[in-house]
């Protein structure tokens, strides 16, 4: 793609998901004014976004290092430069360990976090360290949720067991809040894991949280905790026009986040009055929590296929080009593997490039 030549006069051609460099910059640089701001260390979830040219803007605003959910992802981001990773997961998988312990055994620079929440996964990490321990956080977890011990008893008893594994070493606690309905249910659970660390016997104990949703009441609750907390969010990097703008802590305080995705597309038909095909479809942007949202008035999305969106609207014919926001941008990022990095004019002035 041509530098400064507008994507409307180009040889992209559509569908085209864009990303606006305002709305990147702005949300990278706001988020880590909050994390600074708050007393906290940013570790914004990668698998968002699997971009090296997103990571150095993370990592150059101030970023601690980035998380990834698997170790194939620890893998590609490691490619990018970065010294620091978290995997936010236990990891099990024999392949994965054995990359994780040539890296530290190579470059004593590295530095590798992951979590545990069984014996099970602790012996996994036994088996396959090298000369230099995996440094691990038990994770706690909640009824109802995904991993991470369910009772701060079984976490405390786990913590134990770590601290005299072979080649294993604890640095603290980690756990995850997304997925609770309440600021009173994240509060009672942020309260829970300041207890575990507190009762962790660990020198400069690290309290790992994550999400897009809370961060605002972690930011307030864990304000006097006794632990370096590493904040996990992932998804404010691009924001979007649906899921989150209506979840982001943002509408409850100071500042905003910007939606920095764009999805360009053709009418492909107008088969009946008021029904427009238009050529982008699942394939091109995120479905899965919500669908794509228009931004000329008048326009609805009612179903997405493969390839199509089907559009109830007046007024539209073949060959006109719409725009729409997403809804998600977890899951769509990675149905892109190059997409123009646009100024306000949507003028090219970049690309960003995925790698998952």
């Amino acid at each position: 793609m041509s530098l400064g030549q507008s994507i409307f006069e180009s040889e992209l051609g559509f569908p085209l998901m864009v990303v606006h460099r305002d709305a990147l910059e702005h949300n990278v640089a706001t988020m880590a004014a909050f994390a600074r701001d708050h007393g906290m260390e940013l570790a914004p979830h990668a698998k968002t976004h699997m971009s090296a040219e997103i990571a150095a803007l993370q990592l150059e605003a101030g970023a601690w290092g980035l998380t990834v959910a698997t170790p194939r992802q620890a893998r590609t981001v490691r490619g990018f430069g970065v010294g620091r990773i978290m995997v936010a997961n236990q990891v099990v998988d024999p392949a994965g360990l054995a990359w994780a312990a040539g890296e530290l055994e190579r470059d004593p620079e590295f530095e590798f976090l992951s979590f545990v929440d069984s014996e099970a996964g602790l012996d996994a990490l036994s088996r396959h360290a090298s000369s230099r321990p995996f440094r691990v956080l038990v994770e706690l977890g909640h009824e109802g949720g995904r991993a991470g011990c369910r009772t701060l008893d079984d976490l405390l008893k786990l913590a134990s067991h770590v601290q005299t594994a072979p080649g294993v070493e604890l640095a603290g606690v980690a756990g995850y809040e997304g997925a609770l309905k309440t600021a009173d249910q994240v509060r009672k659970y942020l309260d829970l894991l300041q207890e575990a660390v507190e009762h962790v016997r660990v020198k400069s104990p690290i309290l790992s949280v994550g999400g897009s949703q809370w961060f605002d009441v972690i930011g307030r609750e864990l304000v006097a905790t006794q632990a370096r907390i590493l904040l996990r969010s992932g998804a404010y990097v691009s924001h979007d026009d649906g899921y989150y703008r209506e979840r982001t802590p943002f509408n409850r305080i100071d500042g905003e986040l910007r939606p920095a995705l764009e999805v360009w597309a053709h009418v492909l038909s107008t088969p009946e009055p008021g029904l427009a095909i238009v050529g982008m479809g699942k394939r091109d942007a995120p479905y899965d929590e919500g669908l794509p949202v228009p931004r000329r008035g008048g326009v609805t999305i009612v179903k997405l296929q493969d390839q199509h969106a089907i559009v109830r609207a007046d007024g539209l014919s073949p060959g006109d080009l719409l725009a729409f926001g997403i809804s998600h941008p977890c899951t769509a990022f990675d149905k892109w593997r190059v997409l123009p990095l646009v100024d306000r004019d949507y003028r090219v002035v970049g690309t960003i490039r995925t790698s998952f």
